[in-house]
């Protein structure tokens, strides 16, 4: 199915800036991509087994309190939770059904498509005088 940014706006109700194209269309993608600070990797032998509701689910929540990755849903899309740190940067594992899409909207970035399989969703970190989380 093929979703544009306005339509996709318009059905989770989650805005992004203006300078974003709402006639664009958002590619619905089964490998690795990356949000910001979030990144979506193909695993096969993981399953996730919670249901992502209507309201979806925030992956990442921004720093300040605004500019959450969300993670939404067509159909059944599953995320399990996983603990993360600068060691750890498995936010939580995601499977997409056959016949479903994810989303991953944030306000700076607009929508990322997600198509079925299983998935990793990760934090990324940067190298300075220390392991840190990036921030978004």
């Amino acid at each position: 199915m093929s979703t544009t940014l306005a339509e996709a706006i318009s059905r989770f109700d989650v805005d992004v800036h203006e300078h974003l194209d709402r006639d664009e269309l958002i590619p619905v993608l089964s490998g690795l991509q990356r949000q910001g600070d979030v990144i979506v990797i193909p695993a096969a032998k993981v399953t996730a087994t919670t249901k992502v509701t209507s309201a979806g689910h925030p992956v990442v929540r921004g720093e300040a309190g605004g500019n959450t990755h969300l993670l939404l849903a067509i159909g059944d899309v599953f995320f399990d939770t996983k603990p993360v740190s600068a060691q750890n940067l498995v936010l939580g594992v995601l499977s997409v059904a056959p016949d479903a899409e994810a989303f991953l909207a944030h306000p700076e970035h607009g929508y990322l498509g997600i198509a079925p399989g299983n998935y990793e969703v990760r934090r990324q970190r940067e190298q300075a005088d220390e392991l840190r989380l990036v921030a978004d």
